[in-house]
């Protein structure tokens, strides 16, 4: 088990699930991360005495600076000090829970610094999991992945005598709040329903991500990096009871599958107690009284974000993390209201078109390819 855990994203819902599992463990923390909730980082603060708290913006910092100016907790602010969170000596544990590109950097110091990952932040691995995945090897650095359907395969292939053995992965999908609809259908569908999600209490963003498919298309090209593995081994089906959090196939027929309540405290407490198991704060699943276990095809014409996805892991180089930051932009335009539930795919789409592509992109790269997808959804 981990001693002492720095939580980037500490205010999220993966943030504030971590903070339970603290509490049940009894770990203490060495740094906490927030954007711009000032009152809810001051009350963690107050619970968790972290030495060091960092807020996204400089007045979010000299707010939180104000509210908890009787503690000695030293307070920083934007990527300077998410690095700085994510390298606390003290902390050998650094759960990734922050949403987007904002956690590619601070992952990547943290792997240098030798921190075991609880990585939550699947953006990481989308737009540079090569990069992150040869830092690791080389920094000899563990990467556990705290998504429910990462974790389901992390814990299928325990023991696994060599990846030539895996046929194929098979990720889970719920379908969101919208499996069935029709194309037709989706066109008229707004905010309030698409955060409808019938089985995990999430984000805003992963929840719309998880309305559109785009997640589970994210979740195909982070199966990619962490297991290295081609494309045409990672399949997608959809499970509506969210019991299957996913499933591997091997080379001789045999599937074996992790099962579990849907909730992320189970795979979260995993990443800090490998590779022990301890008891857990979570509902156990009672075989006798649970729903019968479906599972169907994707309609990926209803939800085309999920085929592009998989269109630009077959691409490569930077078509990922163009498509990656330019979702995170036309999802951030559909929360405010300003287009319409598909024009997150034809935004996404066009700026994938648009923005030049490069084979073998540097860190640099990358990081221009984001801006430059931001750039072509804020410009349509």
């Amino acid at each position: 088990m981990v001693k002492c855990v720095s939580i980037l994203g500490s205010t999220g819902s993966i943030g504030r699930q971590s903070l339970d599992i603290i509490d049940h463990l009894g770990i203490p923390v060495a740094a906490l991360t927030a954007g711009t909730s000032v009152e809810k980082m001051a009350d963690q603060c107050r619970k968790y005495h972290p030495q060091l708290a960092v807020m996204a913006t400089y007045e979010a910092a000299h707010r939180l600076q104000k509210e908890i100016a009787d503690l000695p907790t030293k307070i920083s602010w934007g990527e300077e000090g998410l690095i700085e969170a994510a390298t606390i000596p003290d902390a050998d544990c650094v759960i990734t829970a922050v949403v987007g590109m904002v956690g590619l950097k601070p992952t990547l110091a943290a792997i240098r610094a030798g921190k075991r990952i609880g990585l939550a932040n699947k953006e990481t691995l989308v737009c540079a999991g090569e990069l992150v995945m040869a830092e690791a090897k080389k920094y000899n650095t563990e990467i556990i992945p705290v998504d429910s359907e990462h974790s389901a395969i992390f814990q299928c292939l325990m023991g696994m005598n060599h990846k030539r053995e895996v046929e194929k992965i098979i990720l889970t999908c719920s379908g969101g709040p919208f499996y069935g609809k029709t194309k037709e259908e989706l066109g008229i569908v707004t905010k309030a329903d698409a955060l409808m999600h019938p089985n995990w209490k999430m984000g805003e963003k992963i929840t719309i991500d998880c309305a559109t498919l785009m997640n589970k298309g994210l979740e195909v090209i982070e199966a990619m990096r962490l297991y290295d593995l081609p494309l045409e081994k990672v399949d997608v089906v959809i499970h509506r009871q969210s019991i299957v959090h996913s499933m591997v196939e091997f080379t001789d027929g045999a599937v074996m599958a992790q099962l579990g309540s849907p909730d992320m405290r189970l795979p979260i407490q995993l990443a800090m107690t490998y590779p022990e198991r301890m008891d857990c704060p979570v509902p156990k699943l009672d075989l006798t009284t649970c729903p019968p276990l479906t599972f169907f095809q994707p309609d990926m014409e209803a939800f085309p974000c999920l085929k592009l996805a998989r269109d630009c892991a077959k691409t490569g180089g930077t078509a990922c993390p163009v498509m990656n930051g330019a979702n995170e932009e036309a999802v951030a335009l559909f929360l405010q209201g300003k287009i319409g539930f598909y024009d997150i795919y034809e935004f996404v789409s066009k700026a994938v078109d648009t923005v030049p592509f490069i084979q073998s992109p540097t860190l640099e790269q990358i990081l221009e390819s984001d801006r430059l997808a931001r750039m072509a959804v804020r410009n349509n």
